[in-house]
């Protein structure tokens, strides 16, 4: 009944507010130009902090009527300047006030402002674009639409202090990828912005900052070119040094620090170069201590795992700099109870936050985790982490459920940790549980970690194999994202290692020879790889082999023929004849090749290859088929001598290649003996 009863009561109480707002509407029409002007200047002053009243002055129709004004040509400079200050207001109240805005097409009128001659208009029109295009509400692109306006807006950045920050601040939130990066960095965003790094105005110095930061994200083409820029005979990364030392603001050190990691990571400075190891590192690991604002340890944290990435040497350097393992555990007690936060207001804000930092720590602990042994054990031996882990792979936050699960992934490459505390807290229960039902994002890393958790030394291979891992794994290599493919059958190949039979018919089973075709034939080299190598696994220990090739040696014969066949690299094809070789050390699975002279024609056919590795290979098949010691053997060898394969060992044995030469003499031994 109250939801009834809502509406009604609202309806009454606004039209009792909107009436004693409409006066101020009913000025904006008046015959009387000053008297409209005063208007505007009475409704500035009315809705300053008013958020009420903004919405009021929207739903009576102000905002048409303003808009109107702003581009009568008619109108005072001052009136235009006025309206596009109320605007600006109006624009700084909730989300629905700038939706309210942009369906009154605001955009094109305050561009179209920016081409008057009065700069304090200008600066007018500026503000209020920024405040519009700052609001995550409004889409991007619309800055974008007409390309004279990039140029329009580079001309106005030497007007004034004022037309510089607002129209950095614009550039700042409206560059989103790499189309963006572009079209700024073709209308000369470097060259035009670099000289107001070192502007007298701090706010102006900060913008030009921002700009930067999100300019070289990711973008090697910003940052070979920043690297080489030059303002008042200091390089821009000098510059960027200096805005990162302790006596700057910290949110201008932590945006300094960003530029320097996005030129680092694009190949453009090096990662040993001091402003990297003594400056930026440092600076980030600052960022992370508990005595900064929750925003500020979120960002640094961030930057400093994306910095040191893909380096172990930064890795390492990180983990031993003020004591980063442990100071990141706090981020997981954050908000405590005795949190020493005197304002209720930011005590709110961080108790919705605080997921954020769980999400960084996550992926902090990932990043320096990559690679060194030593740090991974330390990392799990922080208070609690493993249980951490757990709890973060069931979070409502799909972040914090991909930034745990990205740390597991990494902590996961660990053969000790995998044999000891993964197996403690049976981390592949959670990690299952996130494999039914879960974003591309969250399973890509997801299956990636499963990977690891099914090597053959792995305890987890078991219980997981029995919780249903096979169907799941198989419906993977069905996806139509690359990366779920290659990780579903790249844990299928781990999985049938060394395995008993039961598992290796159950995957085959799982698989159907449609799906194994299919995969054979993906274009994507990694997924051909690693299906070949799970199909060398299966092929493993003759019992198996003789079982497998009864069942779908027709099938798999028909694969290996149509990659022999095919435009392959040489791994690719090197893993086929290792296949063969498997297929010919079986006792009743070699006669599939013994009867298939195609076949035999191929593996003669390699023997002569120029490339030693495929020759290798081959000759592996012919040994196991010639061995001595089993049941046919002279009438395979006498077979083969008549297609020339004798012949063609003589050569090899003569090889300059000591594994071929030694592989050869070994098979002619078989004739002799």
């Amino acid at each position: 009944m109250a939801c009834v009863l809502e509406a009604p009561l609202r309806m009454s109480v606004l039209s009792e507010v909107t009436a004693s707002s409409r006066h101020y509407v009913d000025r904006l029409f008046d015959l009387d130009p000053q008297k409209v002007l005063q208007g505007v200047i009475d409704m500035k002053n009315a809705v300053i902090g008013n958020n009420k009243q903004k919405a009021n002055l929207i739903v009576l129709g102000a905002v048409p009527r303003l808009l109107y004004l702003l581009q009568q040509e008619s109108s005072s400079t001052e009136l235009r300047t006025e309206c596009a200050v109320v605007l600006g207001s109006l624009a700084m109240g909730t989300e629905n006030n700038v939706k309210s805005l942009l369906d009154c097409h605001i955009i094109p009128a305050l561009l179209q402002g920016l081409l008057s001659s009065d700069l304090k208009f200008i600066e007018a029109c500026l503000r209020c674009l920024r405040t519009i295009f700052i609001s995550p509400v409004t889409p991007e692109d619309l800055l974008y639409t007409d390309s004279s306006v990039i140029s329009h807006l580079m001309g106005l950045l030497s007007r004034s202090r004022y037309t510089q920050e607002y129209i950095c601040q614009i550039f700042s939130h409206c560059c989103k990828g790499p189309d963006h990066q572009t079209i700024l960095f073709n209308y000369g965003a470097v060259q035009n912005i670099a000289h107001l790094l070192v502007s007298t105005s701090n706010k102006v110095r900060m913008q030009a900052l921002k700009c930067f930061s999100v300019l070289a994200f990711e973008n090697p083409q910003v940052s070979m070119t920043l690297v080489n820029v030059s303002v008042d005979g200091e390089l821009l990364p000098q510059i960027f040094v200096k805005m990162l030392q302790r006596d700057k603001p910290i949110e201008m050190q932590l945006t300094s620090a960003k530029c320097l990691t996005s030129m680092c990571r694009a190949g453009a400075i090096r990662t040993d170069d001091p402003c990297i190891v003594l400056k930026t590192l440092p600076c980030l690991v600052r960022m992370c201590s508990k005595d900064r604002l929750l925003e500020e340890r979120v960002e640094g944290a961030e930057t400093l795992a994306y910095l040191i990435e893909t380096d172990v040497e930064l890795q390492r350097m990180a983990s031993i700099t003020d004591h980063l393992i442990v100071m990141l555990a706090d981020y997981f007690k954050y908000p405590s109870s005795v949190s020493a936060i005197a304002d209720i207001k930011r005590l709110d804000h961080d108790l919705k936050h605080a997921h954020e930092l769980r999400q960084a720590a996550f992926k902090l602990y990932a990043s320096l985790g990559a690679n060194d042994e030593d740090i991974r054990k330390k990392i799990i031996e922080t208070e609690n982490m493993m249980d951490r882990i757990v709890n973060g792979l069931s979070e409502s936050s799909i972040k914090v459920r991909l930034a745990a699960v990205r740390c597991l992934h990494s902590l996961s490459r660990s053969v000790q940790q995998l044999r000891t505390s993964f197996q403690d807290h049976a981390v592949w229960k959670p990690l299952m549980k996130v494999l039914q039902n879960a974003p591309n994002e969250i399973l890509v890393v997801a299956s990636s970690t499963l990977c690891n958790l099914l090597l053959e030394f792995s305890p987890s291979k078991e219980p997981i194999l029995e919780s249903g891992a096979i169907e799941l794994l198989c419906s993977l290599t069905q996806s139509e994202n690359l990366a779920l493919r290659v990780n579903g059958i790249w844990a299928l190949m781990n999985m049938a290692f060394q395995a008993e039979q039961k598992i290796k018919s159950d995957i085959l089973r799982g698989l159907s020879t449609e799906q194994l075709f299919q995969l054979l034939s993906d274009s994507d080299v990694n997924v051909l790889m690693k299906t070949l190598g799970l199909l060398r696994n299966l092929l493993s220990t003759r019992p198996h082999i003789d079982h497998i090739m009864s069942t779908h040696g027709k099938q798999i014969m028909q694969a290996v023929t149509l990659i022999l066949e095919g435009e392959h690299n040489i791994e690719v094809k090197e893993q086929t004849l290792c296949i063969l070789a498997n297929i010919a050390d079986g006792t009743t699975a070699k006669e599939l090749i013994m009867t298939n002279d195609d076949i035999l024609q191929k593996i003669k056919y390699y023997m002569s290859h120029s490339n030693a590795k495929l020759q290798l290979a081959a000759m592996f098949c012919i040994s196991n088929l010639i061995w001595n010691e089993e049941e046919g053997s002279q009438e395979r060898q006498d077979k083969l001598r008549d297609m020339g394969i004798v012949d063609i060992l003589h050569k090899l044995s003569q090889s300059s290649d000591p594994n071929l030469c030694d592989k050869a003499k070994t098979a002619l031994q078989q004739y002799l003996a």
